[in-house]
């Protein structure tokens, strides 16, 4: 076993262990597997090994490079004289100082602009049929495939980069170079293409390099490291320069050598697949067991039932939460047990929520009166508009007739550099405000807009779109403007905020949500369809227990995560530390 293999074998707890930092949803549909840090960290390596000659053994038998550049320059001079390609002066020798790492025996250090053309132009008829290869249809693969269209020679000659069969290109834009895009070009038609001008190409000088070898180089670490920091231009339109690729220090290996690299290579790319896969597969497997398993929390019929589901969940505690998306699934089901009366007992001494239902109506009454209040819904409930199944003592009511809406439409506000703070849909997330971005706009702006009402602390603001429903209780002090797509919802009880927002974050409001709204690429609802969907209300004296308990639940949920997030660090840490130690 060669020494790169035992490197992965001893160590497939700590490539597959670490992966990459995973973006969870919010209790929707929440992302596939998280790929993974270490594998991505394998595969850098086994390029970097390659192109430093430690990942095959040398053999004295091979014919070296040095006598490979002969036969080089030889073929060079030969396309000189037949009138191929033009002389140009040769590129400066490279300096111990240029010389990243050192070689093995065999090996040489040389410029690509002195073994091969770089960008060159290709001459065809105007109505032969070649390959197009847009830079859409270069892939990252370390096979360097692609796929292609048909074209015309005349639509690609002028004002594209050229190439042809066995020619290696590389991108030079960002972020497609950092990404690794490059091919090895193949299986062009009659022989000849072109594709994007973000592209630098190089044809070697007769069939004196494996392509593939070439391939490699362009996508090892050091090559990628150092083009980064050669990259001209503004952020978003930076190019690696031509004279990056033609004169940066390139590892000659002997030809047979380069042969023995590629198939190495592609033999440990392989077995990086299977790990990966591997991975994903257990990943997917996981999240499924979770699922199901929580899923028989949130379906049990009876108290019993409820305890045996726990119970196994229970035994399985740290086999079943040891992911950043186990945990979030776990919060989640937490929201629909707390909203659903299981998350904590009813207590026959509350007073139930038909009583605190007209004491609601009461006030209602007295804002219609006094205040002119208009938002209103209709009173009825029908059976089959209740989504959930729920303690004697709980009640459904309309959020029509729990709050006042307070919305804006018409006009947006002209945004300045500093003023009264805008707070917009961009703003409201998932159980929170958060004050970025900053907007604001002037004072005379923020009293001819907020002509509705006024926001106050403990309010609550919904969005009805683009991101819609999330929710969060108003903890701003100072005054500020509400821009649209952002309802305030100023309750009748206040008091009721807390579990209100619990119950707009859990997953049985939010289906009811989107069920009920419209819209193909920005998905909305309006606020007469908002104020019917009918709310779940418990007792007042239970709504403060099921916000303390899920507090309670909740923050350790958080250290939990914490826990794991550090642990996985630590592996991406290890993962590093075997990629240096394996290049050194």
């Amino acid at each position: 076993m060669s020494e790169i293999q035992t490197l992965i074998t001893e160590h497939l707890a700590i490539w597959t262990g670490a992966d990459n930092e995973k973006k969870s949803g919010r209790g929707r549909a929440s992302g596939s597997a998280a790929s993974v840090y270490g594998v991505k960290k394998l595969r850098e390596l086994i390029l970097e090994l390659a192109v430093r000659g430690k990942l095959v053994p040398q053999d004295a038998s091979d014919e070296p490079a040095s006598e490979l550049l002969k036969r080089i320059q030889a073929e060079k001079a030969k396309l000189i004289k037949e009138g191929k390609i033009k002389a140009q002066k040769p590129l400066a020798e490279i300096g111990d100082d240029e010389k990243p790492f050192e070689l093995p025996m065999g090996w040489e250090w040389v410029r690509l602009g002195n073994v091969s053309q770089i960008n060159p132009r290709n001459d065809a008829d105007d109505y032969l049929e070649v390959s197009f290869v847009p830079m859409t249809l270069i892939s990252t693969s370390h096979t360097g495939k692609h796929e292609q269209e048909t074209r015309l020679w005349s639509e690609l000659k002028k004002g594209f980069t050229h190439f042809a069969e066995g020619d290696i290109g590389v991108a030079k834009i960002t972020p497609c170079f950092e990404n690794s895009k490059a091919a090895v070009f193949s299986g062009l038609i009659n022989g000849i293409g072109a594709g994007t001008t973000e592209l630098h190409v190089v044809r070697p000088f007769g069939p004196t390099f494996e392509p593939r070898y070439i391939l490699i180089y362009f996508k090892a670490p050091q090559f990628l490291y150092v083009g980064e920091s050669k990259m001209t231009g503004t952020a978003g339109q930076k190019r690696v320069p031509k004279e990056f690729v033609s004169e940066n220090p390139f590892p000659l290996p002997p030809l047979a050598e380069q042969h023995r690299i590629v198939a190495k290579v592609d033999e440990l790319m392989t077995l990086c697949d299977q790990l990966e896969n591997q991975h994903s597969n257990a990943i997917v497997a996981h999240e499924k067991l979770v699922s199901y398993l929580l899923n028989t929390l949130t379906q049990s019929q009876d108290a019993a039932e409820f305890n045996e589901s726990w119970q196994r969940i229970a035994a399985n505690f740290d086999t079943l939460f040891n992911t950043e998306s186990s945990i979030d699934a776990l919060k989640q089901t937490l929201l629909q047990l707390a909203v659903m009366g299981k998350l904590v007992p009813q207590d026959a001494n509350d007073e139930p929520a038909s009583e605190l239902l007209k004491r609601i109506q009461v006030e209602k009454a007295r804002l219609v009166q006094g205040e002119g209040l208009k938002t209103q819904a209709s009173l009825n409930i029908d059976e089959s508009e209740r989504y959930l199944l729920l303690p004697s003592s709980w009640d459904y009511y309309r959020l029509g007739n729990l709050a006042k809406f307070i919305d804006y439409r018409g006009r947006t506000p002209e945004k300045i550099d500093s003023g009264v703070p805008l707070i917009t849909a961009k703003n409201v997330r998932f159980g929170f405000i958060s004050r970025e971005p900053y907007e604001f706009v002037s004072e005379a702006e923020y009293h001819e807009w907020m002509t509705r009402g006024f926001p106050r602390v403990n309010d609550m603001l919904f969005t009805t779109e683009a991101p819609l429903g999330n929710v969060a209780i108003i903890d701003i002090t100072e005054k500020f403007a509400l821009a649209q797509r952002v309802i305030c919802l100023q309750l009748h009880l206040p008091e009721m905020a807390q579990f209100l927002k619990l119950l707009m974050m859990s997953k049985p409001f939010q289906e009811l949500l989107y069920e009920q709204a419209t819209g193909m690429t920005a998905t909305g609802i309006k606020a007469s369809k908002l104020k019917e969907l009918p709310m779940v209300i418990p007792p007042l004296a239970e709504q403060h227990r099921i916000v303390a308990k899920v507090d309670e639940l909740m923050a350790i949920c958080d250290q939990l995560k914490t826990r794991i997030t550090t642990a996985n660090q630590l592996q991406q840490k290890l993962a590093d530390v075997l990629v240096t130690q394996a290049i050194n």
